[in-house]
């Protein structure tokens, strides 16, 4: 990849020419403007149009009465066996990141166009340090990126960590899920949180418990405001 970068730009225009970039999602050949996937299958995607009830829907109705967001959205719905389902597992277990940072970008797009861009911090949910190492990366560190691009705001992944080590939520119930991440996160120096809007994002929403369990170690710091944004949530 690094090599590449530093190819002489006539060099990647040929490589292109007879090895034109495809779409991860359908296979065409890709217009130059645009990134691992054509406008056609991002029209195609099962699109929840949150971003237009920012503060009253699918995502934000889960979290009532178990933490407070100002703001909850996702891109696309998410059912096994289905295209967003493989777009995200090349991300996450193929460790394709331009793929997950143009979603990101994709995702960043549709809130800047609702005026969801008032953030201090974008903060992706974090990994446990031995879960990170052993994949390489955080995707939602890798979603994060691409939608900082567009909102133009700064990611934080420093200020809040994952000290438990918990198994996959895959295959767990919704009370499983909740007990498998309760208190899991911390904030370490919650001060540089004071009075700042947070957006915290990850790949999936599914009952929302890792989503609460985080968001609940935000909304205690004084004056604090915290929004929610996922890739994709799961169809209710």
């Amino acid at each position: 990849m690094g090599i590449v970068k530093h190819l002489p730009e006539s060099l990647v225009a040929l490589g292109e020419l007879f090895f034109p970039p495809i779409c991860q999602s359908c296979g065409t050949h890709l217009f130059k403007n645009e990134s691992e996937i054509c406008q056609m299958c991002i029209r195609r995607l099962p699109r929840t149009y949150f971003e237009k009830t920012s503060s009253e829907n699918q995502i934000t109705i889960q979290m009532w009465g178990r933490c407070h967001v100002e703001y909850g959205t996702s891109l696309f719905f998410y059912k096994k066996g289905e295209r967003v389902q493989r777009l995200l597992h090349d991300v996450k277990y193929r460790g394709n990141k331009k793929l997950g940072e143009e979603l990101g970008r994709q995702l960043g797009k549709i809130m800047k166009q609702s005026q969801l861009d008032d953030f201090d911090y974008i903060i992706p949910i974090p990994l446990h340090p031995k879960k990170q190492k052993l994949r390489g990366f955080n995707q939602a560190e890798v979603f994060a990126k691409g939608l900082a691009e567009i909102l133009m705001v700064d990611i934080e992944t420093a200020n809040v960590c994952r000290i438990t080590h918990t198994s996959s939520q895959t295959r767990k119930g919704r009370f499983e899920r909740w007990q498998n991440v309760e208190s899991i996160f911390r904030v370490d120096n919650p001060d540089d949180f004071k009075n700042k809007h947070l957006l915290v994002i990850d790949d999936v929403i599914t009952t929302g418990s890792t989503m609460e369990a985080c968001v609940n170690q935000l909304t205690p710091i004084e004056g604090v405001k915290v929004s929610v944004a996922s890739i994709a949530c799961a169809a209710l």
